[in-house]
């Protein structure tokens, strides 16, 4: 580690205020991802804004045809909120298949995916879900949000105050985790919301999560597994490494997507 200046902020505002003083500085809610990345001074800002302990940010609250969760609450409070549990209940077993109990403990919702790993979990349930990220300046659907590997749209002092998940008619997530940190290899999140069926893919995407349109058309006329039959993504738009190589992770979305609609029927 190596010495910088730490606030801990009690609201947005002052959160807010604490940015604006210096042009080095970086949030840090749960820390999950960004101690570790201190620690291997892959990073080195100069100053760190704690906002994860704003009680305005940790909260889970049904708003008409939402279920909405505040930025700073904590993995384990989502996966465990019965409102959150009966009425999106793939995302609590999303949300509780992320990790470890430590993990879930400390890790918070706006960190993940303000962060946009990847391999997280997170990215694949907002841009399945068609969710809209609510920031201290404006409203971002998760279509635009997600950029590329760990870019969002967010722009410099942003902070994510809610995301808000329109509840599904139908919606299931299936994951094929890293034995090793509980990440997805494949991850894939199939829903039928107002707006049609959405079908979200995480880590396989060389770019990150992303939409799988070809599913989407087929299960549009056909909701079953079968509907899935032979189709998967290109592998020029995969990843490919130590863990898998591309035209596994193509197999594991065919699969992981099958199982996902299965669950539904």
């Amino acid at each position: 580690m190596y010495p910088f200046t730490y606030h801990k902020a009690s609201s947005i505002e002052q959160a807010q205020a604490l940015l604006d003083v210096s042009n080095d500085s970086k949030l840090l809610a749960g820390g999950q991802t960004l101690i570790p990345t201190l620690k291997q001074h892959l990073a080195s800002p100069g100053t760190l804004v704690d906002i994860g302990k704003i009680e305005s940010l940790r909260f889970i609250r049904v708003e008409k045809a939402n279920v909405v969760i505040g930025a700073a609450t904590p993995h384990a409070q989502v996966a465990n909120d019965k409102n959150l549990v009966q009425k999106i209940p793939a995302l609590a077993s999303l949300v509780g298949k992320i990790g470890d109990p430590h993990v879930r403990n400390v890790g918070t919702i706006g960190g993940s995916v303000a962060n946009n790993d990847p391999a997280a979990d997170y990215p694949a349930a907002c841009l399945a879900l068609g969710a809209t990220i609510r920031t201290d300046k404006r409203s971002i659907s998760a279509d635009d949000f997600f950029t590329g590997l760990f870019e969002t749209a967010l722009v410099e002092q942003e902070i994510i105050v809610e995301v808000a998940f329109p509840v599904p008619a139908l919606a299931a997530y299936e994951k094929f985790p890293n034995p090793a940190s509980r990440y997805a290899l494949v991850g894939v999140f199939v829903a039928q919301v107002e707006a049609g069926v959405r079908v979200a893919v995480t880590g396989a995407g060389a770019n990150g999560v992303f939409r799988m349109t070809e599913m989407e058309s087929a299960l549009v006329n056909d909701w079953s597994a079968d509907a899935l039959e032979g189709i998967l993504p290109s592998v020029d738009s995969l990843l490919s490494d130590l863990h898998g190589a591309a035209d596994y992770r193509a197999h594991l979305i065919n699969v992981m997507a099958k199982r996902a609609i299965a669950q539904t029927c």
